[in-house]
């Protein structure tokens, strides 16, 4: 590790050295996030090119007093090194380290916990507004990046902190990339204003020009006129004037690797009442040469030599639910001119990037506007087009209104890809993907489906697509299971299930990945002479509820398994179905995530910790078949393994 950052504990350490001496601290914390993350995984670009914006912060501002919030996190590796977790890094993102997101439970100087994009302006407000009926009289900062400042509460937050002129300042990190590349007008703005220094200049020469002429006679009608034709003017020579316009003193661009610029511009700041923009030019993957070179590539990375910037070879296995998703979806555009795709800022991680070169005007970023995506699809799709809307399952979350408002309330035949469906590992609580049978399932007009492999999951996008009304397929992270592709893809009759098992001693009633284990647990069943029907599911809504009920009639114990919530959840509506058929003489055990969130690690510790194993599934049975465990339909309850403490 480097001999200054070796002596920094927390930023009261930072404080001690001199001004000269924090560019070297710079570099030392760019050489701790690159060792790190070549070990770990994480999100490298952003902190990289965040490296001086976060060293002058800690070292002009008195945190944790004075609250520094920041946005997704991406920014922030570099922060929790000089706040005191500088030799936990090595944990980064593991079962049981520290989180790749600021988390409050961590540190007090994470002021807010972050992960999805946009928040951080309206949550510093409501700290500043705090603060100001508690009488109180220290600094907030919000620092937000480029891509995140096209979501929708970005602009909301900055709208309303100019309103309400409290004392605040938004620090934009401008790198001119959020995960893709930026789109949209905002992004076009910034690259316009990014060369106008020179404006500060004017408008400080205006600021004193005023002041003089206010003193001559007839001063103040000079003033008024001057103030006229600066207005009908300013627009085209005064960078940052949409900031200015809706209330904020915009400060910039500044760049954002001159450490010697940044500290006196932050602490001439610090003198200034808010609301302040200052707006930062920064560039994603400074001072790592491939990183620099592909900002994209490095901007989420899986484990790689920090030397030659190459990553670790994966063992070679069956193609990931993404990649199949995005190779279905060109190969059904090519027969049908009208299916399209709609990504929320996600074309990357959604492996729509293909699709995107052969289909570029019918593969729509939108930017980080998961609402607005939702409702444009809603439109495409009144006019006569297929959308296809591919969002993450744990941002689609954002956009819960317009599903149902704009979606579900008027029966649109719009697609929804949810990628990421379950748990994802170690992007953590913020990421799981454990909410969505719950949230799309008490909707009406809502179809909801989810592949038990990847042959299925190119059926069930084509039966997404052709429904004719809002329909959901849900599928994980991750290899799929490499089982053989249909050449000629045909949909799936809507609500049918798949019994891939017999047998009278138990049923295993399956969704999604949780079919191969629980296959799995059949087969450990049957070496203890006890024979267990599977059931491929499919379908949540609508459910397969004959063949549901045959099972509950000829088994008369349950379990299912889902990778979702246990509250609202696949379980939860099988156990609905029993009760409303009036079958009350059947067991039920539901395995799924327990009422918590889930920490970040390896996905096999987190199906473990929430007894998501063929294992689990096994004991579930044998406890029902000896009568030890399991609850009547009637109840309305189930059965859960304990949740892990500590």
């Amino acid at each position: 590790m480097g001999e200054l950052l070796d002596r920094i504990d927390s930023p009261q350490d930072l404080k001690k050295l001199s001004e000269e001496e924090l560019p070297q601290v710079v570099s030392e914390v760019r050489d701790r996030i690159i060792q790190v993350t070549s070990n770990t995984g994480g999100h490298l670009g952003a902190s990289l090119g965040a490296a001086e914006l976060v060293v002058a912060l800690h070292y002009l501002y008195d945190t944790p007093r004075d609250k520094l919030v920041w946005d997704v996190g991406h920014q922030a590796y570099g922060h929790k090194i000089l706040t005191g977790r500088r030799d936990q890094l090595d944990t980064l993102r593991q079962w049981g380290g520290i989180a790749g997101f600021p988390d409050r439970r961590e540190s007090e100087y994470d002021t807010f916990n972050v992960a999805h994009g946009g928040t951080s302006i309206s949550a510093a407000l409501g700290m500043a507004a705090a603060r100001d009926l508690q009488g109180d009289d220290y600094n907030v900062v919000a620092i937000i990046g480029d891509g995140s400042l096209t979501a929708g509460m970005a602009m909301e937050g900055l709208n309303n902190a100019g309103d309400v002129k409290r004392d605040i300042t938004v620090i934009l990190n401008d790198n001119k990339m959020g995960i893709s590349r930026n789109v949209g007008a905002m992004c076009s703005y910034l690259s316009r204003i990014m060369t106008g220094e020179w404006a500060n200049r004017a408008r400080r020469m205006r600021d004193e020009i005023q002041k003089v002429i206010s003193h001559l006679p007839l001063g103040e009608t000079a003033v008024a006129l001057m103030d006229r034709v600066e207005d009908s003017v300013k627009n085209f020579i005064v960078p940052g004037i949409l900031f200015e316009e809706l209330g904020f003193r915009y400060i910039g661009p500044v760049d954002g690797h001159r450490i010697d610029l940044l500290i006196p511009t932050l602490r001439n700041v610090m003198k200034m009442k808010g609301p302040n923009l200052v707006h930062v030019i920064t560039q994603k993957g400074y001072g790592y040469p491939h990183s620099e070179k592909e900002p994209i590539t490095y901007h989420g990375v899986t484990k790689f030599d920090p030397e030659t910037g190459v990553f670790r070879k994966k063992a070679p296995g069956p193609p990931g639910y993404s990649k199949v998703f995005t190779e279905t979806m060109s190969k059904l555009s090519r027969k049908d001119e009208k299916i399209v795709a709609i990504s929320a800022a996600m074309l990357e991680g959604t492996a729509l990037v293909n699709y995107q070169k052969e289909f570029p005007d019918r593969c729509f970023d939108v930017g980080m506007c998961e609402q607005h995506a939702v409702t444009f699809g809603a439109g495409m799709a009144l006019e006569g087009m297929k959308p296809v809307v591919a969002i993450y399952s744990t941002f689609l979350q954002r956009a819960f209104d317009q599903i149902i408002h704009d979606v579900c309330l008027t029966n649109v035949p719009v697609a929804f890809a949810l990628d990421r469906s379950g748990l994802v590992g170690d992007d953590g609580p913020t990421h799981q993907g454990a909410f969505d049978i719950a949230y799309l399932r008490c909707l009406p007009n809502m179809v909801i489906m989810s592949p038990k492999d990847e042959n299925e999951l190119q059926r069930m996008v084509l039966t997404s697509i052709e429904y004719d009304g809002p329909a959901a397929v849900r599928f994980p992270r991750g290899a799929g299971e490499g089982v053989k592709m249909d050449d000629e893809i045909k949909p799936l009759p809507i609500g049918k299930a798949e019994v891939l098992r017999e047998g009278d001693d138990v049923g295993l009633v399956a969704l999604g990945p949780m079919v191969g284990l629980a296959m799995e647990s059949a087969e450990q069943l049957a070496e203890l002479h006890l024979g267990a029907a599977v059931l491929n599911l499919r379908f949540v809504k609508p459910m397969d509820e004959e063949k549901v009920v045959d099972f509950a009639r000829r088994c008369k114990r349950i379990v299912t398994i889902e990778e979702g919530t246990r509250m609202g959840g696949m379980g939860s509506a099988v156990l609905e179905l029993l009760a409303e058929r009036g079958i009350t003489d059947v067991r039920v055990t539901r395995l799924g995530l327990p009422d918590r969130f889930i920490e970040h690690g390896a996905p096999q510790l987190q199906r473990e910790d929430c007894g998501l194993t063929p294992g689990d599934i096994t004991q579930a049975a044998r406890d029902l078949i000896e009568g030890a465990g399991g609850e009547e339909p009637s109840t309305m309850t189930g059965h859960a393994k304990k949740p892990a403490t500590g």
